[in-house]
């Protein structure tokens, strides 16, 4: 069973706690994050959605997830990127890129820039979420992005500077 803290719209802990699956209360968001990873060849490392996931099977994605009960945006970002992909970052190397409110899916989602060169390698993964994951540029993820093999909510990295709008 997953625990999320709860915040308000502007992201003011309200010390509830929420289970994964169940409902939210209205007027109640939780956190998730987005962590796209660079390296220094200007790469990003991309996963793909493994066959069993629920939302968007075999798609292509960047790492991310939903920070649990006691961890802040940054820890969960190092946390989901450990058990999706075996990838230890350093919070130092980490960059706030953007958070947004969705409604729609009642969070609010922060966008983490890493830079890494270290080791990948799936087989150090901590769950069996990602079936595949590699090294692209941004061309390569905007041909996953046209072919829709991406997961399309990820559009924005294309118009962030921070992100893949900066080569694009």
């Amino acid at each position: 069973m997953e625990l999320w803290d709860l915040y308000t719209q502007d992201r003011r802990p309200t010390g509830e706690t929420h289970i994964r699956g169940e409902q939210l209360p209205p007027e109640r968001y939780h956190l998730v994050v987005h962590v796209w990873i660079k390296n220094s060849r200007g790469e990003w490392l991309i996963s793909q959605r493994a066959a069993s996931r629920q939302t968007f099977p075999l798609k292509w994605e960047c790492v991310g997830g939903s920070v649990t009960t006691g961890e802040d945006s940054l820890t969960g970002a190092i946390r989901e990127a450990e058990e999706e992909v075996g990838v230890k970052l350093d919070p130092a190397q980490g960059k706030l890129v953007s958070s947004t409110v969705r409604e729609h899916f009642q969070d609010i989602k922060d966008v983490w820039c890493f830079t890494y060169d270290g080791p990948v390698d799936l087989a150090n993964a901590t769950t069996d979420e990602v079936a595949d994951m590699r090294w692209m540029t941004v061309e390569e993820i905007r041909q996953l992005y046209n072919t829709g093999e991406l997961v399309h909510t990820l559009g924005y990295f294309f118009d962030d500077p921070e992100l893949g709008g900066q080569d694009g």
